[in-house]
Order: structure tokens, then sequence, then C-alpha cells
């Protein structure tokens, strides 16, 4: 009778794990908008989004999705952006060449002209994607299994580092094995914080968010959801200034995708 009865225990706790990355939630798609430059992310601001390609930025009119303009980046891998302040933080490395090395490449909002730049080197990994919440910055930096040979990382070593105003690291994390599982051996391409105080993470493919939280112990972050989302993958936007809606994109289409969070 006790094995019987911690053999239940055993499933219901299996069962409640289970449950915690189950969607509760999901995303419904309002609009799909042409972007030539919708290869590596979206940002956005309260009245236009920014497509981001390896290269290139495009400026669109939120409203009609009518570009304004666009600017050439003489870098060699824009990722993921944040608009923050009337100036626009892009996500930049190296990617695919080794040793990576990182850096923050900023952009005026109104012309679209590169204002600043802050230099990582080669210290963290490959810069996906930044944010600013609660007076921090945060940043996460990518390994991929393609690479271990060479530098003797495969993705688990991607890592998520909190910065304060001057880009000093505070503290940082690791992704847990669930995530790491789902990545086909790539690594996190874009990341924004909700407004539920979850942190959404994006992968290189999948169609999919992950819902994170910082965990009460430890160096591990904790999966909350994983819920299913039109995208494929690559650099995500939370508007903040329309609570509730995200910005992703559809590389293979070009195409900048803007949805709201439900709940189911």
């Amino acid at each position: 009778m006790w094995i019987l009865k911690s053999n239940i225990l055993l499933f219901l706790i299996g069962l409640l794990l289970t449950q915690k990355v189950t969607a509760q939630r999901s995303f419904q798609l309002l609009e799909r908008f042409p972007a030539e430059e919708a290869f590596q992310a979206v940002a956005v601001d309260s009245s236009h989004f920014y497509a981001i390609a390896s290269k290139s930025i495009g400026k669109y009119d939120k409203a009609t999705g009518k570009k304004v303009t666009s600017t050439e980046a003489a870098v060699k891998h824009l990722n993921s952006g944040v608009v923050i302040n009337g100036k626009l933080f892009t996500a930049n490395s190296n990617y695919p060449e080794i040793p990576m090395t990182s850096s923050v490449e900023i952009w005026d909002t109104e012309t679209l002209e590169h204002y600043g730049s802050y230099s990582f080197g080669i210290r963290w990994g490959s810069l996906t994607w930044i944010d600013r919440q609660n007076e921090y910055w945060w940043a996460m930096f990518g390994h991929y299994n393609e690479f271990a040979n060479e530098t003797g990382k495969d993705n688990r070593w991607t890592t998520l580092v909190q910065f304060n105003a001057d880009w000093q690291p505070q503290q940082s994390w690791v992704l847990p094995p669930k995530v790491l599982n789902r990545l086909d051996g790539k690594t996190i391409s874009g990341g924004s914080w909700g407004p539920d105080g979850l942190l959404f993470l994006s992968g290189h493919d999948r169609g999919e968010l992950y819902a994170m939280r910082l965990p009460e112990m430890g160096s591990v972050l904790e999966l909350a959801e994983i819920i299913p989302i039109e995208s494929e993958g690559q650099g995500i936007a939370w508007d903040r200034s329309d609570q509730g809606l995200i910005y992703t994109i559809t590389r293979s289409e070009r195409v900048v995708n803007v949805l709201r969070l439900t709940e189911n």
C-alpha cells in the first residue's frame, strides 16, 4: 500500500511539473506587414516598428506598415533590438566567426543615423539580444553546438547577464535543459521582458516562446510556459506602449507579425 501511494504521489508531482510548461495562454495574430529587412528581428516604439536584417534596418509606420526610411550598417551581424528613450539599441556579433565578438550598436530612431557603440570584445560570447528592465540592462550571449570543437563550449554555455546602467556585470544565469533541448543545437535568438514580469525568449527557428523567470535559488532560469506563436524564431519585441502586444518576424516571408497575448 505504501508503494502504491508513493507511485501515485510521484505521478501527481510529475503531472504538476508538466503543467508548469504547458501553455495556459496564446497569441492572437492581428496584423502581418511585409518588411524586406525582417530577417533577424523587430523592435517597436509607440509609433513605428523597426525591421532588422544583418546589415540593415528599416523604419515602418505601425498603423499602415508603410516604410519611412532605412539605413545600412557597417557591421557583421545585427540581431535583436529594443527602443529606449528615442534610441534603438541593437545587439551585434561577428557570427559565424571565431572567436566570437559582440557589441551594442545604437541608432537615432528619428533618422536611423548611427549614434554610438559599446563593445564587449570576446568576453562573453555571441550577443543575440538586449533589453532594459528595472534599471538594469539584460543581455544574452549565445553559444552554438556547431562551434563546440573550436570553442570548447556548446549551447549549454548560453548565458543571460544582468548589467547595471554602466554595463558592469551584476549576475548571470543559464538555460534549463527543457529549453536547450528545443533549440536544435542553436541558441536563443530573441528576448524581451513581458508585461507579466516574465522574460520571453525565442529560439532560432521554432514558432514558440519560452516564458522564463529568475530562480529564487541557483543559477538556472526557470521555465514557466511554452507558448506557440506566429514566427520563425529570431528577435522579438514587446510593445511597451500597448500592453499585451508583441512583434515577431517570419523571416522566410520577410514579414513582421503583430500579436496580442490572450488567456486560453
